[in-house]
């Protein structure tokens, strides 16, 4: 009678099997110290799939359920990561049934483009998130109209405040060409 778990079955035959088909690779990722600063950021993932277009996604810092703000360094994780509640880069891949390991990812972000809060009330972290949000919302409508392919929708009925965002348009289209410049 095997012992352990019913469904734990070793054989050291196929698990060596398994260990040796493994294609170890070397991966390398350079980033500025500045990417770990907490605060409210925007961000773009452009993805290349093994075959197809490139996907794009919009996304920000600063939680709606909380009032922090975090790095784009930590939300990188979480994007790609298997919490079902902060996984939504790996949710819209897999809903377009693309497997992430075997993509190629690239990750553009501006910020802090405010500070996080350290109040003790949620009045200034909200304040701060909506504009964030207007402005995430308009940029990835923007890059929908140039003619990137977003996968995610942004719903916000926040203000758009034109002048900051302009900043922002201006930034983003420097890393995506086919943005439009004032």
């Amino acid at each position: 009678m095997p012992h352990g778990p019913p469904h734990c079955e070793y054989s050291p035959t196929r698990n060596a099997k398994a260990i040796q088909e493994m294609a170890a690779t070397l991966q390398e990722l350079t980033f500025g110290g500045e990417l770990l600063q907490r605060g409210f950021w925007l961000y773009v993932w452009e993805i290349s799939p093994p075959v197809g277009k490139r996907l794009y996604y919009v996304g920000r810092t600063g939680d709606s359920s909380s009032t922090n703000a975090q790095s784009p360094f930590n939300r990188m994780g979480q994007h790609l990561g298997f919490a079902e509640n902060s996984n939504m880069l790996r949710r819209h891949l897999r809903n377009h049934r693309i497997t992430p390991e075997r993509c190629k990812f690239r990750l553009v972000a501006l910020g802090p483009v405010l500070r996080e809060s350290k109040a003790t009330t949620r009045h200034q972290h909200d304040k701060r998130r909506d504009v964030v949000a207007g402005m995430e919302k308009a940029l990835a409508e923007l890059m929908m109209g140039a003619g990137y392919q977003v996968m995610n929708t942004v719903s916000c009925r926040m203000p758009l405040d034109g002048k900051r965002f302009s900043d922002v348009k201006g930034a983003f289209a420097r890393a995506f060409p086919l943005l439009p410049v004032d």
